[in-house]
């Protein structure tokens, strides 16, 4: 598989009347062809904003202050507004968090899909932008597409909502699928449901998905590789398989040993101490450093290098260089 989508050194500051926010910072990672990839971590580590970069939504205030976007062979940073337009919904299509915010409740289900239609699709006839509506929602799952089509947003279930974003999403036949949170609203069990509908139509249409979430659950269900986000830096990345089995950062550690487990019912849940930094005056070294528990100097003066841990698994954390091996918590502060 080739790469579909690279980020390198990305870095967003978003202005506000207390001062800058640093919310991304150098994050570089890549999306393969057919791939799924997790982009996980706390509420404001910079996952959805590094998400908004690369699709050039980011609000008023919030500006790419440096690195690149190549997807094509384009630099999506670069490119004007009319380029990006054309991109968005036809390349690379986003799936927001709330699906009854994401829709109009005064506009019909049909027209609303149709909309993306007209705007990517413009040589299309009515009758072709209706049968395609009809198909994508037969393809989403949705029953009785015909009467669907003429209800409006409040008819339907949270899950059925949930089912005509995704539609929307891939009315174009977008390269790349990003879902912010696509689950979040939803109960255990449309969850699932959600979760295996976008596995089913990644086999279908071939489309690389971009998978956003705070829920690890979410990632060992659909991922093929996680990437872990902690205030503002990319600080691990590996295949979803030695992630949950050799995670390598203590911050990755600590939202494992967080997730509940059947056998230690009854006991009290793990819970990462301290808060996240402020991102006005981001750390100079580590960002997890105030609150990791094998904190060192070096991780409070500079910010550490990527080390390879194996099979394409890399992590930002100075446990792993050579000259730590033997730390055994004597210089912990």
């Amino acid at each position: 598989m080739g790469k579909l989508l690279e980020v390198n050194n990305l870095t967003i500051h978003i202005k506000t009347h207390k001062g800058t926010v640093q919310a991304v910072r150098d994050v570089s990672f890549v999306l393969n062809e057919q791939e799924t990839l997790a982009v996980v971590g706390e509420s404001g580590s910079g996952k959805s904003i590094t998400m908004k970069g690369v699709m050039g939504i980011l609000p008023k205030n919030g500006k790419v202050v440096g690195g690149n976007v190549m997807f094509q062979g384009e630099d999506l940073v670069k490119c004007s507004e009319q380029k990006m337009q054309q991109v968005r919904g036809s390349e690379i299509a986003m799936i927001f968090q709330d699906p009854m915010t994401s829709l109009n409740p005064t506009m019909k289900i049909g027209k609303q899909i149709e909309e993306m239609l007209k705007e990517h699709k413009k040589d299309m006839s009515a009758e072709a932008r209706k049968a395609r509506v009809l198909e994508l929602l037969s393809m989403v799952g949705i029953s009785n597409p015909e009467a669907r089509y003429k209800q409006y947003p409040h008819q339907l279930s949270g899950g059925m909502r949930q089912r005509i974003v995704i539609a929307i999403a891939l009315a174009c036949d977008p390269k790349i699928l990003i879902a912010d949170e696509p689950t979040t609203a939803l109960d255990v069990t449309i969850q699932a449901q959600i979760l295996d509908l976008m596995k089913e139509l990644q086999k279908k249409t071939k489309t690389s998905i971009i998978i956003i979430t705070h829920n690890l659950g979410v990632v060992a269900n659909i991922a093929d590789r996680v990437a872990v986000m902690y205030g503002g830096k990319m600080v691990e990345t590996a295949d979803v398989t030695n992630l949950f089995h050799n995670p390598c950062h203590e911050y990755t550690r600590g939202l494992l040993k967080s997730i509940p487990r059947e056998e230690s019912k009854g006991e009290s849940l793990y819970a990462i101490p301290g808060t996240p930094p402020d991102l006005m005056d981001p750390p100079k070294g580590c960002p997890f450093a105030a609150r990791c528990e094998k904190t060192m100097k070096v991780c409070q003066e500079f910010m550490p290098d990527y080390f390879d841990c194996g099979s394409g698994h890399r992590s930002a954390c100075w446990m792993l260089d050579e000259r730590a091996k033997n730390f055994r918590g004597g210089e912990s502060s």
